[in-house]
């Protein structure tokens, strides 16, 4: 037994010194939800351009205002700045869903701000409007282009984006399909225009989608709050779905699977929604939102607004959220589920000039190398051909308790990390506490079994390690040759 013991003293002293921790990418600074805080948040926009985040969402007045940060946590008590006041006829007030796009138009390239406003009555009198920028700083000065006409007789619209296909300027927006409203059997539709510059459309509106499913018509049957998602070459146009004040309005999507975005043909409805309440979270009415990159380019990010209560509806409660997104092994996007406020969350990768991107990687067994680390239900195991994928993906970060140690975060469900709770591990969120740092955080050794690998040293637990038994994942100290191939793994893409 003596004999047993040093030898395994041996290993352990020996994982200890072993291969050095990889470089790990800093994530940006953490931060809660929600980025912004009312009453000037909902539907909120966000960019990260030379340096900056750059906010706008709708203020109810006759003002736009934008906020500048260089963190995304920043943004919560970042300075409101009114680029604009609103002093057209018929649109003094009511600026709803503010959208800015860098376009190259007659003048050179500048930034287009485009909204909706009407008159001090709310809210019928809701039109199309476009700021162009002086020069290319988001933040202005800005001077009027004019009024977007897009529907017979000038009707109502709202919500208006622009996307690019194939180098050509679209904009898509929402009105409804008989030009009348819900009063009159109207159906609150998505419709697209080329535009022949940023502040002229080439026709009037062609509608591209109506709310037809049963998740669409929550309350009012709504398609509202078009905005763009592009990767790989696949283009699909995500939109708010119900009415806004129900907690459950959510977001849905039609990806372009023809040539030509003017013809309805040639998109194709997403059959399910891709983002809505979660009761465990505590969030509904997650929708009207718009996406956006990390510094380094590397994430996609959604901002969005929501609610804390199901009675809170659809005006200054609301407040604007942030969490990065993934993407299914089909190529569609995965946007999650929408994050408690009580989440600690860490900030888009490369913010302040932090190193590279983040590592993807999925975490191999030693002894059953056809299977995987990955969460199902929250609770953790090693499994062969994980679905859905995302499931065994995790974001490996520095420690949260040590940054030479190591965490992981899970890529579908953000905030959410492996950690040891009576020394079995879950995916659970980080509460922000010193224990759930020290709980998720690991050091990496050589492999126990093979030094060529890697084993997961328990960061308050030091006589522990992350081990499969039966197939579920514990921290257990470790002595014999089966327990050291258990506790042996590979970080492999």
């Amino acid at each position: 037994m003596r004999i047993r013991a040093m030898i395994t003293a041996l290993i352990t002293a020996m994982a200890l010194i072993g291969t050095p921790d990889p470089a790990l990418a800093a994530p940006g600074a953490s931060y809660q939800n929600p980025v912004v805080g009312t009453p000037n948040s909902a539907d909120p926009w966000m960019s990260y351009y030379n340096g900056n985040y750059y906010y706008a969402a709708t203020t109810w007045t006759g003002k736009i205002l934008i906020r500048r940060s260089a963190t995304l946590a920043g943004l919560k008590t970042a300075a409101e700045t009114t680029v604009f006041t609103m002093s057209q006829p018929n649109a003094v007030s009511n600026m709803w869903a503010p959208s800015l796009h860098l376009l190259n138009g007659p003048n050179g390239q500048r930034w287009y701000l485009y909204y909706s406003a009407g008159p001090s009555a709310c809210c019928g009198g809701q039109r199309q409007h476009v700021l162009e920028s002086a020069g290319t700083d988001p933040m202005g000065p800005y001077t009027y282009k004019g009024a977007l006409t897009l529907m017979p007789n000038n009707g109502w619209s709202i919500d208006g984006s622009v996307m690019t296909v194939g180098g050509v300027n679209y904009f898509v927006f929402s009105a409804f399909n008989n030009n009348s409203g819900f009063e009159n059997g109207g159906l609150q539709s998505l419709f697209i225009t080329r535009l022949t510059n940023p502040w002229t459309p080439a026709s009037l509106g062609i509608i591209i989608s109506e709310p037809t499913l049963s998740w669409e018509r929550v309350g009012n049957p709504v398609n509202e709050g078009p905005y763009v998602l592009q990767r790989n070459g696949r283009t699909f146009l995500t939109y708010s779905a119900s009415y806004c004040g129900t907690p459950d309005y959510k977001i849905g999507a039609l990806e372009l699977t023809g040539s030509d975005p003017l013809s309805r043909s040639a998109w194709t409805k997403l059959a399910n929604p891709l983002f809505q309440r979660s009761d465990a979270n505590g969030v509904y009415g997650p929708a009207h939102h718009s996406f956006f990159k990390s510094p380094d380019g590397t994430e996609d990010w959604i901002v969005y607004h929501a609610n804390d209560s199901t009675s809170q509806g659809c005006g200054t409660t609301r407040t604007s959220r942030a969490q990065r997104i993934s993407w299914n092994a089909d190529g569609t996007p995965n946007l999650g589920v929408p994050v408690s406020t009580a989440t600690v969350l860490a900030g888009p990768s490369g913010e302040l000039g932090n190193p590279g991107a983040v590592t993807v990687q999925r975490i191999q067994s030693y002894n059953f190398q056809d299977r995987f680390v990955r969460h199902s239900n929250f609770a953790t195991r090693i499994d062969a051909n994980v679905t859905p994928a995302l499931d065994s993906q995790f974001r490996v970060v520095a420690g949260l308790a040590d940054s030479t140690a190591v965490s992981f975060e899970s890529v579908n469900f953000p905030g959410h990390y492996l950690r040891h709770n009576n020394y079995v591990l879950r995916l659970e969120p980080n509460n922000g506490t010193a224990t759930f740092r020290q709980d998720a955080t690991f050091r990496q050794v050589a492999g126990l079994a093979d030094s060529s690998w890697s084993s997961f040293q328990s960061y308050n637990f030091p006589d522990r390690y992350i081990r499969h038994s039966n197939y579920v994942l514990r921290i257990d100290p470790v002595s014999t040759a089966t327990e050291r191939a258990d506790a042996t793994f590979r970080r492999t893409s």
